[in-house]
């Protein structure tokens, strides 16, 4: 692959695609309203995710590179799953064992760097007291 610039979405770029595999180029105002493109053809791509987390390593921005590594992770997931993700994860609203068996989900469906996050919150969670 040729050297990579920011945007990545640039002009006469073909590699950048959404998740269901459309060209970024193809991506228009247009094709949606004609109904050639739904909700899923304008999601982002894992890869896409990716690379701007290399963007954002070499920009000197690891927390951010890690951030949309854990996004890139998280595109395998339908709204309601990632809603109920979300929802566990609000301090007293899971106990440590549901929070255990959601790192444990996240992790055998691929997400192992969501499932670490989980684990961390947990442990957070457990040391501050705001979960049994």
């Amino acid at each position: 692959m040729a050297e990579l610039s920011y945007p990545l979405a640039g002009r006469g770029r073909t590699h950048v695609r959404s998740s269901t595999g459309t060209p970024v180029a193809e991506i228009t105002l247009q094709a949606v309203v004609a109904g050639r493109l739904g909700p899923r053809d304008v999601a982002v791509a894992a890869d896409t995710l990716r690379l701007q987390a290399e963007f954002a390593e070499r920009g000197g921005n690891p927390q951010l590179a890690d951030n949309l590594r854990r996004g890139a992770e998280l595109v395998a997931f339908d709204d309601d799953e990632l809603l109920g993700f979300y929802e566990m994860l609000r301090p007293g609203r899971s106990s440590a064992r549901e929070l255990e068996s959601l790192a444990d989900t996240l992790a055998a469906r691929g997400a192992e760097r969501c499932a670490e996050l989980v684990r961390e919150a947990r442990a957070v969670y457990i040391r501050r007291g705001l979960i049994p």
